[in-house]
């Protein structure tokens, strides 16, 4: 089974001169919490909330402030034509949740994570990769 049967498409980007209030914005109005950051039709990183908490409030940043004071900037990918297993032993290694998902052009086209995996992949791989994130 490849990434894009089961993927969450992700239309909505932020790019890194919006402000943190308008990812926290976003995120709620997605019930999400994490958001690609994009420039130039390119993924150029990625924020979560734990990343507004804890690189912006926790280091007295405003809800003004702009994305690229918080953003992670060393994104992990995968490809929508990769094997489900693949990319669920991969996100087990780097102990990451969710991944963005890019075309073989590097253009974001959706985001998996551990509830795609389960309820749509293989429930046995989101197992093995929750318990290597959670070691």
């Amino acid at each position: 089974m490849q990434v894009s049967e089961i993927m969450s498409p992700h239309s909505l980007t932020a790019t890194p001169d919006r402000t943190i209030r308008d990812a926290a914005e976003i995120m709620q109005r997605m019930d999400t919490g994490f958001l690609p950051i994009g420039e130039n039709d390119r993924l150029v990183g990625t924020v979560t909330d734990r990343d507004i908490v804890v690189k912006g409030i926790a280091k007295d940043k405003t809800a003004d402030s702009p994305l690229r004071d918080v953003m992670s900037t060393d994104v992990l990918f995968c490809y929508d034509d990769q094997e489900v297993a693949e990319v669920a032993r991969n996100m087990g290694e780097c102990q990451v949740r969710r991944m963005p998902v890019v075309d073989r052009d590097k253009r974001l086209v959706g985001v998996i994570s551990l509830g795609d995996l389960s309820a749509h992949g293989d429930p046995s791989a989101a197992g093995v990769a929750l318990e290597d994130i959670s070691a």
